[in-house]
């Protein structure tokens, strides 16, 4: 059911001489599209998505990349989200594409944003699935996907402490406790699709490969001025989100879609954070690279 069919993990170096680490799934001769995980996540996110090898049917050459302190991607001191689209634009320079889609999922929502802000000319389509807003945004804080980046410095190092060391060791002790914070579409599609709670974790593992620091550093942005804004979008945006998604609000979605001027926003009544991609990645897919 799930996609095996992935290249062999590789890494670029970067002109700073970062090290950014991506991996390819799907059709490798297909149309580019730069895939943006969650939070916490890695490249490995995207086969969770990918039932029956969606990604081949439709043609897509997935490129899921890892963002800095994550996976195979080295920290970067001081970044900003402003950062993210040189590297996808540097990202894109060695694979001699000269165009891309981009899929955001989640975590990865801000970081697609920006790229429709600050590269436009590069992208052929802008997907956010289900992606995290602004601080400002009606609800911003209340998901689960908060848990994290809404504590205090402190007390998050800590938790990112204690949750990297469980991840790695003891992944089944957060089972439990990965079904419990989900909304009730998602308990019903990790109980019939139980291999997907361990596919998550095994991201998560990924995410922390090299420490708490990216993940920490993260949880930080999220938090702060973006430094730009969704208003000043300049390309057309294709937004899911699930009505009932307790990770992130659907109040957050629609603030995103209302903000942004070209948004092309699907709303669904009875889907979660998970579902959603889940059911919906052939619709997705089928808009990124038509």
């Amino acid at each position: 059911m799930m996609n095996a069919n992935a290249a062999a993990d590789r890494q670029i170096v970067l002109r700073d001489g970062r090290k950014l680490g991506y991996c390819e799934y799907g059709d490798l001769a297909g149309k580019p599209v730069i895939f943006m995980h969650g939070f916490p996540g890695s490249r490995l996110d995207w086969p969770m998505f990918d039932a029956d090898d969606i990604d081949k049917q439709i043609n897509a050459r997935i490129i899921a990349v890892d963002r800095p302190g994550m996976g195979l991607s080295d920290y970067k001191r001081g970044r900003e989200l402003l950062d993210w689209p040189d590297d996808v634009a540097e990202l894109a320079d060695a694979l001699r594409l000269d165009q891309f889609a981009v899929l955001a999922l989640s975590g990865g929502g801000p970081y697609g944003d920006v790229c429709a802000f600050k590269i436009p000319e590069r992208l052929t389509a802008t997907a956010i699935v289900c992606g995290m807003g602004p601080r400002e945004a009606p609800g911003s804080t209340e998901g689960g996907s908060w848990t994290l980046p809404g504590k205090p410095s402190l007390i998050r190092k800590l938790l990112l402490t204690l949750m990297a060391q469980t991840v790695r060791k003891q992944p089944e002790r957060m089972e439990p406790q990965f079904v419990e914070m989900v909304s009730e579409p998602d308990k019903e599609l990790l109980q019939e699709h139980p291999e997907l709670i361990k596919m998550s974790l095994g991201s998560w593992q990924e995410a922390f490969r090299t420490g708490t620091a990216g993940v920490q550093q993260e949880a930080g942005l999220y938090k702060r001025p973006w430094g730009f804004q969704l208003q000043d979008i300049p390309v057309e945006v294709h937004l899911w989100h699930g009505e009932n998604d307790n990770n992130v609000l659907g109040s957050v979605g629609h603030y995103v879609a209302d903000a942004i001027p070209n948004c092309h926003a699907s709303f669904v009544a009875d889907e979660g954070h998970f579902s959603l991609p889940y059911k919906h990645m052939g619709e997705i897919l089928s808009v990124l690279v038509g």
